[in-house]
């Protein structure tokens, strides 16, 4: 007797199906939020409250702070370790199963751990705890069962229990995840603060970023020296002004008295203010057309230092002198972009 299967359709996706699916991003959202503000509500207000003792801990820390967890928590510790270690505390990541097998050589007595399992029964790392203990470092858990093994066994227990995941099924870590996260940062945060750590210190630590570049770089790693700088002594006449403004390409040239010192400074803009005039300026010496008492940077200053003084006055060039006066470079709102500091 032949038996005939019904064949199951494919899924669709249709304006109710869409519908379904903003209900379900609301729900979602609305689930994580409450997640991450009933930690909130758990963490106290004195100093012997678990987050506080933990933050001691951390800051106490002469080691590094080994972050250690399996599946979606270890991906959550990962990403703790790392803004710990760009925020001031030195962190790394540990996987538990390879730490079992050679990784937890890199922990030391100096170190504390930040161990994180929902269930606080993970397997693999319960069974690196003995060793963490025999070490003497420091044991921090984060979980979600206040009676569990882990939490138990710990130094400072964390609590991130939320009352459930924002998976309709209860099932993929989705609120348990964000919460944990949400407890690091806050970590991050407190020790940040706690160690007087500024934007300056960020950026050291990102230099390839846009802080990083806007916090580090200064002018004098990006200005026009030597024969790149247009200048002119103040007695030259207008047209041989013009054709050091054409050589360098800049849109501008210095005027410097005989010490070198910038006195003045003559640019595109200034050029077509004097043909509107409809005068003749040829034979005019240019320390009479110039600018006097040009603005100027130091080539110590930062470059974002010369961005928001190009956007205050509306310039594209300025020049760059020593203490001073002496002219020793230029600089053109192209090097800033070239730069990527704007």
């Amino acid at each position: 007797m032949s038996v005939t299967q019904e064949k199951k359709s494919s899924p669709s996706f249709d304006d109710n199906s869409a519908l379904r699916a903003l209900k379900l991003a609301s729900e979602t959202l609305q689930i994580e939020a409450d997640a991450i503000l009933a930690l909130k509500a758990r963490l106290g207000t004195g100093p012997d409250e678990p987050f506080a003792r933990a933050t001691k801990l951390l800051f106490g820390c002469t080691g590094r702070v080994v972050v250690s967890g399996m599946g979606k928590s270890g991906h959550i510790a990962r990403k703790i370790a790392a803004t710990l270690a760009s925020t001031g505390t030195p962190a790394l990541f540990v996987h538990p199963a390879e730490a079992a097998h050679g990784d937890l050589g890199m922990v030391t007595q100096a170190d504390a751990i930040i161990a994180i399992s929902n269930s606080g029964e993970s397997e693999e790392l319960l069974a690196i705890l003995p060793v963490i203990k025999r070490l003497g470092a420091k044991l921090i858990s984060m979980t979600g069962k206040p009676e569990s093994t882990l939490a138990k066994l710990a130094d400072v227990h964390l609590n991130i229990a939320v009352a459930k995941e924002a998976c309709p099924l209860n099932l993929a870590p989705t609120a348990s995840t964000t919460a944990t996260l949400a407890m690091g940062d806050a970590l991050a945060v407190a020790l940040l603060d706690a160690r007087g750590f500024r934007e300056e210190d960020f950026a050291r630590s990102h230099p390839g970023g846009a802080l990083g570049r806007r916090l580090l770089t200064h002018v004098r790693d990006i200005m026009r020296t030597g024969d790149a700088v247009p200048f002119v002594k103040a007695d030259v006449s207008l047209p041989t002004a013009l054709l050091e403004v054409t050589r360098k390409g800049l849109g501008m040239t210095a005027i410097v008295d005989d010490a070198f010192r910038a006195i003045g400074i003559f640019t595109d803009g200034d050029l077509r203010r004097l043909i509107e005039q409809g005068k003749d300026f040829s034979g005019t010496a240019i320390r009479d057309l110039m600018h006097s008492n040009p603005r100027m940077l130091g080539p110590d200053q930062l470059a974002v230092e010369a961005v928001e003084l190009m956007e205050e006055h509306r310039i594209n060039q300025v020049l760059v002198a020593d203490a001073d006066g002496t002219l020793v470079g230029a600089l053109h709102i192209h090097d800033l972009t070239r730069a990527k500091v704007i």
